[in-house]
């Protein structure tokens, strides 16, 4: 069974690479309209590529969901280009390398949560009001089992997708 997108807008997080790639790649197949946002622009353009050259339509919108200001910058010109928003996939997330808690630099804690947790939330809080105006919508966050049960070596990988995973629980 497929779904079908047909005529819908959906934004990617973290679309260059991995779950969020084939999302992206996924959403236009079943129809929608894809806008591809993460920090590098290299793999969102190798993933638009993909999308065109199967006869879809994707933009890319480079940012970093850690920044408020590239998070609504990413939705003005979505809605600008196609004067909605259906489907947010939050995707982008970042993990550091295994380390006691005791020895996470402040600096490294503090980027992973402001990309796997803040970075959820300004997406969300960015999207509802174009869904709130069109009276619907739906807003997917990719989490981890990470955030269910700790990880040795991850407390704030863990920490953050905990979090993330409960963004939307209303």
């Amino acid at each position: 069974m497929s779904i079908d997108f047909k005529d819908k807008v959906a934004i990617v997080t973290g679309a260059g690479t991995g779950i969020g790639r084939a999302s992206a790649v996924a959403l236009a197949a079943a129809g929608a309209k894809v806008a591809l946002s993460g920090r590098r622009k290299e793999p969102l353009d190798a993933v638009a590529k993909t999308i065109h050259d199967h006869g879809h339509e994707a933009i890319v919108v480079p940012g970093d969901v850690s920044k408020v200001e590239d998070v609504d910058h990413l939705f003005t010109e979505v809605v600008s280009k196609w004067h909605r928003v259906d489907v947010l996939f939050a995707n982008a997330g970042t993990n550091t390398k295994l380390r006691n808690i005791h020895d996470i630099p402040t600096d490294e804690w503090n980027h992973v949560v402001a990309v796997n947790l803040s970075g959820a939330f300004y997406a969300t809080k960015a999207v509802t009001r174009p869904m709130l105006k069109a009276r619907g919508g739906r807003i997917i966050n990719i989490t981890s089992v990470s955030g269910q049960a700790g990880q040795m070596g991850q407390a704030n990988y863990s920490a953050a997708k905990a979090h993330a995973a409960f963004v939307n629980d209303d």
